[in-house]
């Protein structure tokens, strides 16, 4: 039987029923809205993404913010309630890497790709986002290395998106 996911209305539910704070769950929108826009593109491409899967998942990524280990928590929230597919995305999200080398993309690349182009509530771009979080790593010369690859592999994930709907993210937006 296929994973039934939540609607935009039971995830907003879901978030207030866990306090989630205002500005998380803006957060989680501007994420949300961000992926749908290229997950849409690329669908209009020949891609096959499941819209509400990733929806679902957007909106509820970060559901338990406040919580230490705040992907553990909120994919076991999920878990709980039925939503699997939700739940492995959210437990990942953090640490998550796209495999650059294919383009049998999944709705997890696109929402982590997503989370790192926005910043608070606001679509920013890759570089200002991912420059306020090496800001915070500065002094920490192991996570900021690694921090830095992954800024490339994500340019090069853009790159090739853009490549494939023949348009900038940022156009999308």
């Amino acid at each position: 039987m296929a994973n039934k996911h939540p609607s935009r209305e039971e995830c907003f539910r879901l978030l207030e029923a866990y306090h989630t704070p205002g500005h998380v769950i803006r957060h989680c929108v501007e994420v949300t809205d961000t992926a749908l826009k290229i997950a849409g593109a690329l669908n209009n491409h020949g891609y096959h993404l499941n819209l509400d899967l990733l929806q679902a998942a957007g909106l509820i990524h970060d559901i338990a913010r406040v919580e230490e280990k705040h992907w553990e928590v909120g994919a076991r929230i999920a878990s709980e309630l039925g939503y699997d597919q939700e739940a492995e995305m959210i437990r990942v999200h953090m640490f998550y890497n796209t495999d650059i080398h294919h383009d049998n993309w999944k709705e997890i690349d696109i929402l982590c790709l997503s989370d790192r182009m926005v910043k608070e509530d606001q679509y920013v771009g890759l570089e200002t986002r991912m420059s306020y979080v090496l800001e915070k790593f500065k002094d920490n010369p192991e996570v900021f290395q690694r921090l830095q690859e992954r800024i490339k592999e994500n340019r090069e994930f853009i790159r090739q998106i853009e490549e494939k709907i023949g348009a900038s993210i940022d156009s999308l937006m």
